[in-house]
């Protein structure tokens, strides 16, 4: 009986000890969930802007939070969400109920976005959005609070000051055709995947393009995941587009851009070509893609501040290419939450979410990041532009913003022209 209750006593006191060791390790360890389509860019960009973040906070120790330390462990999530909307939901609640994370950046496609939004928000976890544009996912807050105060976009600018961009890129644009070519009525054609964001761009451009002074003469919608737009560019061909407005975030970007090139359509471009962002590009469109154009976060050589290019340099450096815009994860954990934390000494989110409202940070991807009151990311000089590109000869050309409301940014480069289409039009 004495052996018994010696025994027992043993293991009442190592469960003892176990129950006080295991929470004691996992309270210096905050759980970030990084979650994106892993098996493309976009999330590649996500955990790799993730991951050199936790690096140089785990490299420095970690975050001070208190009077301790506290490392950054991420953990991966594959939302698949290009290919199934289940998966990103699935993935999200496995986020929240196995791995038990205490925050959650990442998501990409914006109808994915809201639905693993609602998830976060159920279990009151801090989502800080780094790659969906639509409006709505920030609206939500302003709609109802209480539910969506959790939610903060990062990155990008949403679709509304996203087309506000083009429109200015694209009267840009029309003032070289007219001064260049002679083209006093520039005929633009919208090539543009089926994606839920990209519908509200749409409805702005066509009530635009008339009141700028050019005709709208079509709208092209083909599958993100497009591997043939021959038929959408022979028809944009006929209707004799002297602009081509593309709206690509997906794998059909490389596909248009490529067989735009083989074809010499004798047209200039404007838009957005999420895939046109990346280094691989060049080398994915067979060196077809000269003139794409893309508004992005990261050019080599352009610089928001004195933190933009070393966060290059070292991200090239770290993973082998330049870093696309869903690699301000880096930003999410480094800055917006990490600095967050150690302000308000704690990783309680009810507590983080007044900090962050309020705080304008110095970041890699903007000259300076701040929040409006639905938690969206604030647009405009001093703030969040991006800059536009084009690939001219094999290299990322930035050519905007260059002048516009005192904007100026070092290493900007003209918008070209492709050379057939001043062959075809050039009196």
């Amino acid at each position: 009986m004495k052996r018994s209750l010696f025994g027992l006593s043993i293991l009442l006191t190592a469960c003892l000890l176990m129950a006080i060791v295991v929470p004691a390790h996992a309270a210096d360890v905050i759980k970030i969930g990084v979650i994106g389509p892993m098996n493309f860019m976009q999330g590649k960009g996500h955990w790799d802007g993730a991951t050199l973040a936790a690096e140089e906070i785990n490299a420095q120790g970690g975050i001070q939070v208190g009077q301790k330390k506290m490392k950054v462990e991420l953990v991966k999530a594959d939302s698949n969400e290009f290919i199934s909307m289940t998966d990103a939901t699935n993935a999200m609640e496995r986020l929240m109920t196995q791995d038990k994370v205490d925050f959650v950046t990442g998501g990409f496609r914006s109808e994915a976005v809201l639905a693993m939004q609602d998830i976060a928000m159920d279990y009151k976890k801090l989502f800080l959005g780094a790659g969906a544009a639509h409006p709505e996912i920030c609206e939500r807050v302003g709609k109802d609070y209480k539910r969506y105060k959790y939610w903060f976009r990062v990155t990008p600018m949403n679709s509304r000051y996203l087309v506000q961009v083009c429109l200015i890129n694209l009267a840009t644009v029309s003032g070289v055709l007219k001064k260049e070519l002679g083209i006093e009525k520039p005929n633009v054609a919208i090539v543009a995947e089926k994606a839920m964001w990209i519908d509200p761009m749409i409805k702005a451009i066509e009530a635009n393009v008339p009141k700028m002074g050019m005709k709208q003469v079509g709208v092209w919608r083909p599958s993100d995941k497009a591997t043939d737009v021959t038929a959408e560019l022979a028809a944009v061909q006929r209707a004799e587009a002297h602009i081509i407005f593309t709206i690509f975030s997906a794998s059909v970007g490389i596909t248009f851009a490529r067989q735009a090139g083989e074809l010499k359509i004798p047209a200039a471009f404007v838009g957005i070509n999420v895939e046109a962002q990346k280094d691989g590009f060049w080398d994915a469109t067979q060196r077809k893609g000269n003139y794409a154009v893309s508004m992005t976060t990261f050019v080599r050589g352009v610089s928001y501040n004195d933190l933009t290019q070393p966060f290059i340099d070292k991200y090239i450096s770290r993973f082998g290419e330049l870093p696309t815009y869903t690699a301000v994860t880096y930003d999410a954990i480094k800055s917006t939450l990490g600095e967050a934390i150690e302000e308000a000494g704690t990783i309680d989110t009810e507590k983080l979410i007044p900090v962050i409202e309020k705080a304008e940070r110095i970041v890699v991807s903007a000259p300076k990041s701040k929040f409006d009151k639905n938690h969206d990311l604030v647009f405009g000089p001093g703030y969040a532009t991006g800059i536009t590109f084009q690939w001219q000869d094999g290299q990322m050309k930035g050519w905007w913003p260059n002048g516009w409301e005192g904007v100026t940014y070092k290493g900007m480069a003209p918008y070209q022209i492709p050379p057939w289409m001043i062959e075809k039009y050039k009196k």
